[in-house]
């Protein structure tokens, strides 16, 4: 398995969570700290840092320091690299919807040709 498969395994495996899912549409409006992320939620911060710790682990947030407060904020490669294969896959089915599309078209013609000959 090669490195972006691993990053995608781990993202994926990451966001199965509801929990990690809420944070991350969370800061996608803006960096938090973990208390900060943890304000809304009725379980405690180790809990909170335990999900963020997931979520670094899978690439998907990073941690800096200003000053006393240790915000976290997305990062953005690792969305990058998950849509990138999932706009694939859509593309793929798409596809296969087009071409059966086209095939139902043709299949509607011929049924109607059919009555107009009869």
């Amino acid at each position: 398995m090669d490195d972006s498969s691993n990053r995608l395994d781990r993202a994926f495996a990451a966001l199965a969570d509801p929990t990690r899912r809420d944070l991350v549409a969370r800061l996608a409006g803006s960096d938090a700290t973990v208390g900060e992320l943890a304000e809304p939620y009725d379980v405690s911060l180790q809990a909170i840092s335990k999900h963020v710790k997931v979520l670094e682990e899978a690439g998907l947030v990073t941690r800096s320091r200003d000053a006393q407060r240790r915000p976290v904020h997305l990062h953005a490669e690792t969305f990058d690299l998950m849509t990138t294969w999932i706009e694939r896959y859509r593309r793929e089915a798409e596809e296969r919807y087009s071409r059966l599309d086209a095939l139902l078209a043709r299949g509607a013609e011929d049924r109607t040709d059919l009555k107009e000959a009869s």
